[in-house]
């Protein structure tokens, strides 16, 4: 079995949707014998150009440890969902568990707009 880092991109009116299509794609990787190593999510985030005329989409990332059948049927689910804008899969040398540089900037944003939110209440 090899790593992989599985990035995919939502349609930002799908993005009530993304946990059941998050547990939809894990079961199927588990199932097979699989491995999950880190799963995130860095939310709604502007697209660098436009994709079917949106600007924001909903960003997921997954790194699994998989055969090639499962990735062959990963990949498929992905490119016959609707919901799924695009999707990107790496090769890797080694399990990824710790956050990517993208979630530390996630949590970052959400840091920040607590501190601002918290200023704004102490300001009242």
């Amino acid at each position: 079995m090899r790593n992989y880092e599985v990035v995919f991109i939502v349609h930002p009116d799908q993005s009530e949707q993304v946990p059941v299509m998050l547990k939809k794609y894990q079961s199927l990787v588990t199932e097979q014998g699989g491995l999950i190593h880190r799963t995130e999510d860095w939310g709604r985030r502007t697209l660098a150009y436009p994709i079917q005329k949106l600007v924001k989409a909903h960003y997921i990332c997954i790194n699994i440890e998989c055969g090639h059948s499962t990735l062959a049927e990963l990949e498929n689910s992905f490119r016959y969902n609707d919901a799924v804008l695009r999707y990107l899969l790496i090769n890797t040398k080694k399990p990824h568990t710790n956050p990517s540089i993208m979630m530390k900037t996630v949590e970052k944003e959400i840091i920040s707009k607590d501190s601002a939110e918290n200023s704004d209440n102490e300001d009242e």
